[in-house]
């Protein structure tokens, strides 16, 4: 088993290996909020364990104001109190959603999340990043609420697609790229999670994040870093209503901040992400019209009063923020769009 310390003012541990879950024990008063497309034997290995089931709309579809209201309405039906824990069982928009709903139900309650896919497993489950979506963006409605501890079982990936374990590899493809002490190669081929070096490669790129999360634990600067790529991402989402999957649109956006990247001076690192977009063969981008992109992106969560920050490279294992000149993000996107 490998395990990852997260050095914020709770540290907490992210475990990774096999067959984890059935080690877990829980206090009374424990909910499990899950996926309600998670396989049922994934959630058989954990319902006799809490006293509160609480499913949710799979993906996106449970990240609203309307299903946070209903989730927190059933914590109270079941008097639970400050003492109570929630467990998130599911990806990325079940932790952010049960994680938000423990910041929120009395003020805070302990949290603890179990991610089951490669995505929810290498981002949304460390870092304490909590938040639910409006129409005019993703993740516009949020608090930093730190899990207690995360559980990443490598079974649970084994009833993944393909389509959905190559998103988990956009992340640990991203963290790669932050990372000054690794060197891009093809991991991102690796499909047996069995296997100690997807194990190791795994923790590692927790590990990255775990890093820039326990040095800014709430975004004032190096974690933004960990946004590589999002800023066109998240406006990809959005305008496609989230029919684009985040790991896919974290894919276009990474190779598009490349472009911005070098045309900000920085090493050309284009042929690099464009390889790895091929690789993860996504569906075509909701949308290549600049205007209505570029309205998403000055929305985005990382922009403030001067305007849209980008995260950029200056070479790799070397990001900086940045405010790009609107000529250049237009260039840019013209470039971008020649590629895909």
């Amino acid at each position: 088993m490998h395990k990852i310390h997260v050095q914020v003012s709770d540290p907490y541990t992210v475990s990774v290996g096999f067959d984890l879950l059935e080690t877990l024990e829980f206090p009374r008063n424990t909910a499990l909020i899950y996926d309600s497309n998670i396989p049922q034997a994934t959630l058989d290995r954990l319902k006799e364990k809490v006293s509160l089931l609480i499913p949710l709309p799979a993906g996106e579809a449970c990240k609203n104001f309307t299903v946070l209201a209903d989730v927190l309405s059933k914590l109270a039906a079941a008097n639970f109190t400050r003492d109570s824990v929630i467990v998130a069982l599911g990806g990325g928009a079940t932790s952010d959603l049960a994680g938000y709903a423990a910041a929120s139900y009395l003020r805070g309650v302990k949290f603890i999340n179990l991610p089951t896919t490669l995505l929810g497993m290498v981002d949304a489950s460390v870092g304490g990043k909590t938040g639910i979506n409006l129409p005019e963006g993703k993740n516009l409605v949020g608090a930093f609420w730190q899990p207690q501890s995360v559980h990443a079982d490598l079974a649970t990936l084994e009833s993944l697609s393909p389509q959905v374990f190559k998103e988990g590899m956009a992340e640990m493809f991203k963290h790669n790229l932050l990372d000054p002490t690794a060197t891009v190669s093809k991991f991102y081929e690796l499909e047996d999670v069995r296997s100690e070096v997807f194990a190791r490669e795994l923790a590692l790129s927790i590990g990255v994040k775990a890093h820039i999360v326990s040095i800014d634990p709430t975004e004032k600067h190096e974690r933004a870093f960990l946004n590589f790529g999002h800023t066109l991402a998240h406006a990809l989402e959005a305008v496609s209503k989230h029919q684009i999957s985040h790991g896919e649109a974290v894919a276009y956006g990474m190779h598009y901040a490349a472009h911005l990247s070098r045309n900000m001076g920085g090493q050309d690192l284009t042929a690099k992400t464009l390889e790895f977009l091929r690789w993860m063969n996504p569906v075509p981008p909701p949308s290549r019209d600049f205007e209505t992109l570029h309205g998403f992106m000055s929305r985005d969560k990382k922009a403030d009063s001067e305007g849209i920050r980008f995260t950029l490279l200056k070479d790799h294992g070397e990001p900086y923020l940045a405010r790009v000149p609107l000529t250049v993000q237009q260039e840019s996107f013209r470039q971008f769009l020649q590629d895909v």
